[in-house]
């Protein structure tokens, strides 16, 4: 059968550390984490026809990034490609450019290819000159997408996925790779895994690191809140929302709770439309509070603009420390914030 579009990629669920060898079958291999935007690229089959790109949820864009569906015109007929497109900024990989050429098109698409080029982060291979490989054992299909790279002598923007079998280089990379912005963990798979169209079969570590921000607003109620809405200070002492907390364990809302109090006239968030996650337009209910308290709390890597796009972890309440103790909006992680991998 040859594969053509919407065809649903193989997804993973995420753990806190690395699983044991016997979690998979075949022992692990162990790729990083990139964060870019999920695509299979396919190229035509049988006969001639355009380069297709499909997203994660099946819409086609590949006029969204005609420089990637004209870069693969070297690919060979009959290839299903998946992997993720990405946007260096220098030394960085740049989320926020990436959202821009996601959501343009026409003559704009073409503008922001010649000044932000995608680039395609290989990492798996469903189909080759026509014949799917969907039953084939993860450790083949490495093999034949190496196959491609060595034998096409592919370059920029083309780039074959690292992985490794090594837990402890495995390690070395959720340690510090991570701390480059744009790679968020670990992906692990399995070396006999079959590719399981729309199953999470497979495993995602992302790196966390702890951080503190100033608890503006919360979900629910004073002395029952739900979740917590936490910004911090520009240089203009403007608090700006940076991240919004996971669900309260019962603990934490006690603790919250107790220690909350109603927003007085002139809260900085005064008239502030919030939604319900990073990118979504559905409102969101809050109930603002003063600016009083700084939550300690444990996130990942991904940010836009300052900004968590993932919910935080609530940790515990830094009685202390300050609000103006707190790192400025967009001054990175700042002193005394550390990195807590997961561990083997």
């Amino acid at each position: 059968m040859v594969l053509r579009p919407p065809v649903e990629p193989m997804l993973a669920k995420a753990l806190e550390r690395l699983p044991p060898a016997s979690a998979l079958p075949g022992g692990l291999v162990l790729q990083p984490k990139f964060d870019g935007y999920r695509t299979l690229v396919f190229t035509p089959w049988p006969g001639p026809g355009p380069v297709l790109i499909q997203s994660r949820r099946g819409h086609l864009i590949q006029g969204r990034f005609p420089d990637l569906a004209a870069a693969a015109e070297v690919l060979p007929a009959g290839w299903v490609l998946d992997g993720e497109v990405v946007v260096w900024a220098g030394e960085e990989l740049s989320f926020e450019s990436l959202q821009r050429r996601a959501s343009a098109g026409g003559r704009t698409a073409a503008r922001l290819a010649e000044a932000l080029p995608a680039h395609f982060i290989a990492f798996d291979v469903l189909q080759a000159d026509g014949v799917e490989l969907l039953r084939r054992p993860y450790a083949e299909r490495r093999a034949t997408l190496e196959e491609l790279f060595a034998g096409h002598g592919l370059a920029a923007p083309w780039t074959l996925c690292p992985e490794t079998y090594d837990l402890a280089t495995a390690q070395e990379w959720l340690t510090s790779w991570t701390r480059v912005p744009g790679v968020e963990g670990l992906v692990v798979k399995g070396r006999r895994q079959r590719y399981l169209p729309g199953a999470r079969g497979w495993y995602k570590i992302r790196r966390r690191d702890t951080a503190e921000g100033v608890v503006g607003a919360v979900t629910g109620s004073l002395r029952r809140p739900q979740t917590l809405l936490l910004g911090r200070y520009d240089h203009e002492r403007v608090l700006r929302l940076v991240a919004r907390s996971t669900l309260l364990h019962p603990d934490a809302v006690r603790e919250v709770g107790t220690r909350l109090t109603a927003a007085r006239p002139g809260h900085p968030w005064e008239g502030t439309r919030f939604t319900t996650s990073w990118g979504s337009r559905t409102p969101l209910e809050v109930v603002l509070v003063e600016p009083d308290l700084v939550a300690e709390m444990d996130v990942d890597t991904a940010q836009g603009h300052g900004v968590w796009r993932h919910p935080a972890r609530f940790a515990r309440l830094r009685g202390d420390m300050a609000p103006d103790e707190v790192t400025g909006f967009d001054e990175g992680p700042g002193p005394g914030e550390g990195t807590e991998p997961g561990e083997g």
